[in-house]
């Protein structure tokens, strides 16, 4: 254990602890009520991160029937999700357990990687193939309809990227590129016009008239590049944001923690947040070039498209390029399922890490 624990990779630890120790600060700040659960899940997550490297996770490519059984649970937690589960925000997305709830959908996201590593680490040499993209296809579709019609438009986007980024990476031909392009495009007109809901249009069509409706769908992006704004180079200090504090800032714990961290610890705080998930990126990426296996890559790029995709979603969301469709920052915004969805993930890459040499 302790050869493991030495080759596991700890600067990517060290991002790990520094993210989630500002969403931290920011709960203690202005979510108090938040706090404890957000820290038992960071332990919970992060013994994981530790403890993985006992466990060989490459043998799972050998057992596809297990693989695609947590697929299959995942399906299965989303039917639950249209029948039990409690409606946040105009989503029914969460199961309610009493002493805490989970977003099945967070889960998926991890299914659909394990999957899709599974399936491209010994197919991606046919990935010109009609067959071998349906194939991958048909593993996103099915969890990918049941988290849109929550309705959970963010989730959705999230599995799609995760998706098409793998079909990018194994080589898809150009042509095929083109046409995905167009059919998403087709696809997207067809559910603006029958799928999308009033509100969801809305926050579309914010991102292009920013200064329209100050006080309604674009109330919350407003608030939240005044607290980055008039947060300075040092910030206000800890409990000193008034945007945020005073509650001008709806969602500050969850979509706008950056805003809200920014604010109270300033553009020196905002731009370590990024410096710190630019590193970490760096480090999954460097874990998955030195792998030795097609599944170790595969699960590394899904850790990392899975990580940025939610970056670059919530970050242009909280400057007001995106719209503000309920993706997280990874490690900063609360919520416990995508935070052990998360560290899930890493502990993986970190077992991988800790074979490199074995």
């Amino acid at each position: 254990m302790i050869g493991f624990l030495k080759r596991a990779d700890w600067l990517l630890n060290a991002s790990v602890v520094f993210l989630s120790a500002a969403g931290l600060l920011v709960l203690a700040s202005s979510g108090p009520d938040l706090f404890a659960k957000q820290a038992v899940f960071f332990a919970v997550g992060f013994a994981f991160m530790i403890a993985a490297p006992l466990f060989d996770f490459r043998h799972l490519v050998n057992y596809r029937w297990l693989i695609l059984s947590v697929l299959a649970l995942s399906v299965i937690l989303l039917l639950s999700v249209h029948f039990f589960g409690v409606e946040v925000s105009g989503s029914k997305s969460w199961l309610d357990f009493k002493l805490f709830r989970i977003q099945p959908s967070e889960f998926a996201k991890v299914a659909l990687i394990t999957v899709l590593s599974a399936f491209f680490s010994q197919r991606h040499i046919a990935i010109k193939r009609p067959l071998t993209i349906l194939g991958s296809f048909a593993y996103f579709i099915i969890p990918a309809v049941l988290i849109l019609t929550e309705p959970d438009l963010g989730s959705t986007l999230i599995l799609f990227g995760i998706w098409f980024g793998f079909l990018l990476v194994a080589g898809l031909p150009a042509k095929y590129v083109a046409a995905g392009v167009a059919l998403f495009a087709l696809v997207g007109a067809a559910a603006w016009n029958v799928g999308f809901k009033d509100y969801q249009k809305d926050r579309i069509l914010a991102v292009f008239n920013p200064e329209a409706d100050p006080l309604g769908v674009n109330y919350n992006v407003i608030q939240s590049k005044n607290a980055i704004g008039s947060a300075g180079f040092f910030g206000k200090g800890f409990k000193q944001g008034e945007i945020v504090q005073l509650g001008f800032l709806p969602a500050a714990q969850t979509d706008f923690a950056f805003a809200s961290f920014t604010e109270e610890w300033g553009i020196l705080g905002g731009t370590l947040i990024i410096i710190a998930f630019a590193f970490l990126m760096w480090r999954v990426s460097a874990i998955g070039s030195a792998s030795e296996d097609n599944f170790s890559k595969f699960i590394c790029l899904g850790t990392m498209i899975f990580l940025g995709l939610q970056f670059a979603v919530n970050m242009g969301s909280v400057v007001g390029f995106t719209p503000v469709i309920g993706v997280a920052f990874p490690f900063l915004s609360a919520g416990g399922s995508n935070l052990i969805v998360s560290m899930f993930l890493l502990g993986i890459v970190q077992n991988i890490a800790s074979r490199r040499t074995a």
